[in-house]
C-alpha cells in the first residue's frame, strides 16, 4: 500500500469516527442546535447521518423557523392552509398566499379581501409581503378619468390599478414594521407593467422613497429606460423582469429593527407636468435584502 492510499484510508476512518461520535449525541440536543441554523441548512443536515435525519424531522425544530405571529397570520388567509407538520407548513408558505390585510370587519372591502400577499423566504424563513394597489393611495385615484381598477388574470390580486392619464404622478402607502421580520434589512420593490401605448416614463426620471423612524432612503428610478439610459446612467435604478412576468424596480432599502414603527413608501414624478399613461400597478413588495 502506497503512502497516498494510506492517508486516504486514515481520513476515511476519521470521518467515520466523527460520524459515530455525532450519533452518540441525544436527538433533542441536535434538534435544538439545528434550530439556530436556517431552514435550508436544517434540510441539508438530514444527509449527515441517521441521527441528523431524525433530529431534522422534529416538529419543534421547524416551528422555530416560523414567524412568532404565525397563528395570527393563518386565520387571515383567503384560502385555508392545510398542513400535517410544521415543516410542511413552512415550505407551503414559501409560495405566496393571499391574506385579507386585517380588514374583514370593514364591510366596504367585503368584495375584495385579497389586499396583501404573504410568503416566507425559502432559505431563511423570513417574511415577505406584497401590498396590493387597493391598499395604496393615488393622487386623483378617486377620479376614473385618471385612474381605474381593473381585473388582471396575471396578477396575484383580484384587481390592479391602471393609469389612464395624469401629469402629476404620486402614489404611496404605509405598513407597520411588525408585518415584517425583525432585525432584518429589507428592500421595497414597485411591481408594475407598462401597456404598449404607455408614455411619459422615459424622461424625466421618477423618484422613490422609503422611510422608517429616522431612516430615509431616496432613490432615482426610471420605469422605461431606453438603451442610452441603461448604459450611461448606472446610478438610476432600472426595472427587471420577474419570474411571474411582471416588472419590478427597487425603491430603496431600510433596516427593520425590533420596534413598532411605520414604514412609509412613495413613488412619484412631479417635477415636470408631462402626460403619463399606460402604467399598471400590482403593488409594492417587501423582501429581505440579501
Amino acid at each position: 500500500m502506497d503512502q497516498r492510499s494510506d492517508k486516504k484510508q486514515r481520513r476515511h476512518r476519521q470521518k467515520m469516527e466523527a460520524v459515530k461520535s455525532l450519533d452518540d449525541m441525544p436527538c433533542d440536543v441536535v434538534s435544538k442546535v439545528l434550530a439556530f441554523t436556517t431552514p435550508a441548512d436544517a434540510g441539508r443536515s438530514s444527509a449527515v447521518s441517521r441521527l441528523f435525519r431524525a433530529a431534522s424531522s422534529w416538529d419543534w425544530m421547524w416551528e422555530q423557523f416560523l414567524p412568532s405571529d404565525i397563528d395570527e397570520i393563518l386565520p387571515r388567509a383567503v384560502t385555508p392552509i392545510e398542513f400535517s407538520s410544521k415543516k410542511e407548513l413552512l415550505f407551503r408558505l414559501c409560495d405566496p398566499i393571499l391574506i385579507d390585510g386585517g380588514n374583514k370587519e370593514d364591510h366596504r372591502l367585503a368584495w375584495t379581501l385579497e389586499l396583501q400577499s404573504f410568503a416566507l423566504e425559502r432559505s431563511t424563513g423570513r417574511k415577505c409581503l406584497m401590498v396590493s394597489s387597493r391598499e395604496l393611495w393615488f393622487t386623483w385615484g378617486g377620479d376614473n378619468r385618471y385612474w381605474t381598477f381593473t381585473s388582471d388574470y396575471e396578477s396575484r390580486f383580484a384587481e390592479v390599478a391602471q393609469l389612464l392619464q395624469v401629469c402629476w404622478l404620486d402614489l404611496g402607502g404605509e405598513i407597520t414594521s411588525t408585518m415584517l421580520s425583525p432585525k432584518t434589512c429589507y428592500a421595497a420593490y414597485f411591481i408594475f407593467q407598462l401597456k404598449e401605448n404607455s408614455e411619459g416614463f422615459q424622461s424625466p426620471a421618477q423618484e422613490a422613497s422609503i422611510s422608517i423612524g429616522a431612516h430615509v432612503s431616496e432613490t432615482t428610478v426610471i420605469l422605461e429606460p431606453g438603451r442610452r439610459r441603461r448604459t450611461t446612467d448606472p446610478t438610476i435604478q432600472i426595472p427587471r423582469t420577474r419570474d411571474d412576468g411582471w416588472m419590478e424596480i427597487e425603491m430603496g432599502e431600510f433596516p427593520n429593527d425590533d420596534c413598532k414603527e411605520s414604514v412609509r413608501f412613495r413613488f412619484r414624478q412631479v417635477t415636470q407636468m408631462n402626460w403619463k399613461r399606460g402604467l399598471i400597478v400590482q403593488g409594492i413588495e417587501f423582501r429581505p435584502k440579501n
